[in-house]
């Protein structure tokens, strides 16, 4: 008898473990799962193709057994990516569009966490997989052996049988309801696994076969009077999302910088209009917001990435260029080749090994943001061309996970120098390793310092003639933007008013289309992303009907 409770209890254990192993859920917003008590309809097929192995075919053999099990891990691996992408990215997982960037992604990994960190994570994985590989090739065979018994495989399947029927009703009854009777499923099913890898199937064949149809590119015949003979900058701030103004545990932490930001605004006898825009990215892939506002054409994944990198399309970029502009890309982030820049065509591209940074590193990406706009400045210098310039900077210091933060340095010319800070700036920069647990306290550090890197490049060159095209790329990643965040981000225009020359019209027009004076946005967003473009070349180009 306590042979048969024992075996009977294991058995009860195995079946439990291997419904549970698809149809957990993520504990937002920590990679955590936790089993809501749904039922995995991949499962009760599984048992009913074991029920009919064991009456048509002989006992499996071990190689069936591992192969079975190595199927079941990969369908736990697939279905936690699925639960989980959305809780730390806030979007969903991507295979064909992730899997070829997680080498960039590891090799900044291993550059800003520390090398016991690194070891202790990896050891961790394996000991994981393994750890699941034995407990699943446990639960099947315990199942196998129970379904040896007549009397267990008819109980088996008949509860495998009857979770088929239940979910292939609810499915009918959830398409036959209407508003007036809305159907409440009285059993709850897990979102099938085999659909997630279906879904990805899908997203490899449209990017292979280049079925993706993209929109066309806006007019781009703007004359840019109302910015003659201006420096005009395009700055995408890192990770700036429209939480920095509305989540309450950030938004009045970010106060002091912001105001410090408006005070270097007017002290330049500048002024600024703000909005919100949703972007096509969410926590990262930062250049899919690049492409789809320089171009005018939405690109919310790879696919239609590549696909439009190998088409000849006017952005931005030759808008400016073919009103006489030098076009400069400011890419300290840049450390490979970058296809891209052929498909924008910008003059000239300072990239981190022409930035040359010397000091101490900071972030994924080692360069601050203060260094790099005082060596643009130092590059520029040297320039014999007297063109107006059209500058596209990719912030990189806001970049998650946010710290160590570089400490502001007031004195400019010394970010040049091979000793750009003080001992007790780098030594209290550096104690802010990354919480891995917390990230909230150096987001708010890290736009911090994006503030007041903004605001003292506005003082130190409040001489130039400058228009300010700030925004963000995309929200913060999921653990910091919250459950369930929109993808707005913020954008700001800052030109020069009523000092010559006067740029105050492209504000007045700007507010016009939906921007709101001063540096705080507000609802509504203007629309997505890519639709800003054309309302920004609108405000600069001159129309008589507004005089």
């Amino acid at each position: 008898m306590a042979v048969a409770t024992r075996t009977l209890a294991r058995l009860i254990g195995a079946l439990a473990l291997l419904n549970a192993s698809l149809s957990f859920h993520n504990i937002w917003p920590t990679p955590a799962i936790g089993w809501r008590g749904e039922i995995s309809i991949e499962f009760a097929i599984v048992l009913l193709v074991m029920i009919a192995a064991h009456r048509w075919f002989a006992p499996p053999a071990r190689a069936v057994q591992r192969s079975l099990t190595v199927t079941w891990l990969l369908l736990v691996v697939g279905h936690y990516a699925d639960v989980t992408t959305p809780a730390l990215y806030g979007r969903d997982i991507n295979l064909y569009w992730d899997v070829r960037y997680m080498p960039d992604v590891a090799a900044m990994i291993v550059r800003a966490a520390p090398l016991w960190l690194i070891v202790l994570t990896t050891t961790a994985i394996v000991l994981i997989f393994v750890l699941l590989y034995l407990l699943f090739r446990w639960s099947l065979r315990r199942v196998g052996e129970a379904l040896a018994d007549a009397r267990a495989r008819r109980w088996i399947g008949a509860a495998a049988a009857a979770a088929i029927v239940v979910f292939a009703g609810q499915h009918l009854l959830a398409r036959l309801s209407t508003e007036v009777y809305q159907f409440e499923p009285a059993v709850t099913f897990a979102t099938p696994v085999t659909q997630t890898y279906a879904r990805q199937v899908r997203l490899v064949i449209d990017a292979r076969s280049g079925s993706k149809s993209l929109g066309a590119s806006p007019p781009m015949d703007a004359d840019l009077a109302l910015v003659r003979d201006a420096d005009v900058f395009l700055v995408f701030i890192e990770s700036y999302g429209a939480i920095s103004y509305e989540r309450p545990d950030i938004a009045p932490r970010l106060d002091a910088s912001r105001t410090g930001l408006e005070a270097a605004i007017r002290e330049t006898q500048r002024d600024v209009v703000s909005a919100y825009v949703e972007s096509p990215t969410f926590g990262g892939s930062s250049w899919l917001a690049h492409l789809s506002l320089m171009s005018g054409v939405e690109v919310r994944d790879a696919a239609s990435n590549a696909s439009l990198m190998t088409q000849q399309r006017d952005t931005i970029v030759t808008a400016f260029g073919r009103h006489g502009y030098r076009t400069v890309a400011l890419m300290p982030g840049l450390r490979q080749r970058w296809p891209e820049g052929a498909f924008y065509g910008f003059d000239e591209v300072y990239g981190a090994a022409r930035l040359d940074y010397r000091g101490p590193e900071f972030g994924w990406f080692a360069v601050p943001d203060q260094f790099s706009l005082a060596r643009f400045e130092a590059l520029e210098r040297s320039q014999t061309s007297q063109a107006p310039r059209f500058v596209f900077f990719p912030t990189i210091s806001t970049h998650f996970p946010f710290t160590p933060t570089p400490p502001y340095q007031p004195d400019w010319p010394r970010m040049l120098t091979n000793v750009p800070y003080g001992g007790r700036a780098i030594v209290e920069a550096y104690e802010q390793e990354p919480d891995w647990t917390s990230f909230g306290p150096g987001y708010v550090a890290a736009m911090s310092y994006a503030y007041a890197t903004i605001g003292g490049y506005l003082r130190t060159t409040s001489d130039r003639d400058r228009v300010l095209i700030l925004l963000g790329d995309h929200q913060p990643a999921a653990a910091v933007s919250g459950e369930g965040a929109p993808w707005d981000v913020p954008v700001h225009v800052i030109a020069r008013r009523g000092t010559a020359p006067d740029r105050s019209r492209i504000l007045d027009r700007l507010v016009a289309r939906g921007f709101r004076p001063g540096l705080t946005p507000q609802r509504p967003s203007l629309g997505r992303m890519h639709t800003l473009l054309p309302v920004l070349l609108d405000a600069f180009s001159d129309d008589r009907s507004d005089r």
